[in-house]
């Protein structure tokens, strides 16, 4: 048995609070460049090369790459031989949060209460995942969800019958609707399989897979290839001014599910695709 102090982790998710606000992952600044010579529309170039420099400037000024600093979403690999001490695992996480977003500067976004939509004050509290797992280490992936993207999600429960084409239809129509407001290029999570629930959060922690990185099953992987070429004929381009570079990628999970259903949640990530990860 090992343990993890509540102190430990209070400041492992103050620091993930900030460095994903203030560190893009540099296999979304690699896309960004990639795409910068491959993109052939004048106006997405420039808002690419724009999209580098702010990354550029957020690292080297210490400063929230973007305006919505987002909800703070967790999901946590619990070791089941690691044992938390002091305090609740619950309860240090939001104290990381509230920590974070003060030390940094980080706008607070959250309300109490979505009908009477008053402000916490200091971004708690967080959505937080927790999943036991084999071994002693606490493992924090901590992401920061703007709402521009997050807002254009959707989630169907299909028919077995409906079939591959069906979802495929149902993801590029997802993306389409979501435009500009997605703040593009985007990275398209989703979710088959499981239930109503499961598919939502298969879709969310896909987003947390690096950029260009496959599936491991060859048949969803040449899904995620087939798919991100689709999304990028839509033409609606970077920040949906028009162009090739609607989407950085298109990460897929899968999960068993029922004989009588084919449940898809598809879970969208703007340009500024914010996530750290802590290991104590």
């Amino acid at each position: 048995m090992r343990n993890v102090t509540y102190d430990q982790i209070v400041n492992a998710v103050k620091n993930l609070c900030i460095e994903a606000n203030y560190d893009l992952g540099e296999d979304v600044v690699s896309a960004f460049k990639r795409a910068l010579h491959q993109e052939e529309s004048d106006v997405g170039k420039d808002v690419l090369d724009q999209l580098i420099q702010n990354a550029e400037i957020a690292t080297t000024e210490r400063l929230p790459m973007c305006q919505d600093t987002g909800m703070a979403v967790f999901f946590v690999e619990l070791g089941q031989d690691c044992h938390v001490t002091g305090g609740s695992l619950y309860d240090a996480i939001n104290e990381g949060i509230r920590q974070g977003y003060k030390d940094g500067y980080l706008r607070n976004s959250i309300v109490k209460d979505p009908l009477q939509r008053q402000n916490t004050g200091d971004n708690t509290p967080g959505v937080i995942h927790v999943e036991l797992v084999d071994g002693e280490q606490c493992k924090i992936h901590m992401a920061a969800k703007g709402f521009g993207s997050e807002n254009m999600s959707r989630l169907t429960m299909l028919k077995p019958a409906d079939g591959i084409n069906t979802v495929k239809e149902f993801i590029l129509e997802t993306v389409r609707l979501a435009g500009p407001n997605a703040c593009p290029p985007m990275v398209v999570g989703v979710g088959l399989g499981g239930n109503f629930e499961k598919s939502a959060y298969l879709a969310k922690k896909s987003l947390l897979r690096p950029i260009g990185e496959r599936n491991p099953r060859e048949d969803i992987a040449q899904l995620e290839e087939e798919l991100i070429e689709k999304v990028n004929q839509l033409g609606l381009g970077p920040q949906g001014m028009g162009g090739r570079t609607t989407a950085l990628d298109v990460h897929i999970e899968v999960y068993a599910t029922h004989i009588a259903g084919l449940p898809v949640a598809v879970n969208i990530n703007c340009h500024a695709s914010r996530h750290k990860t802590a290991i104590l």
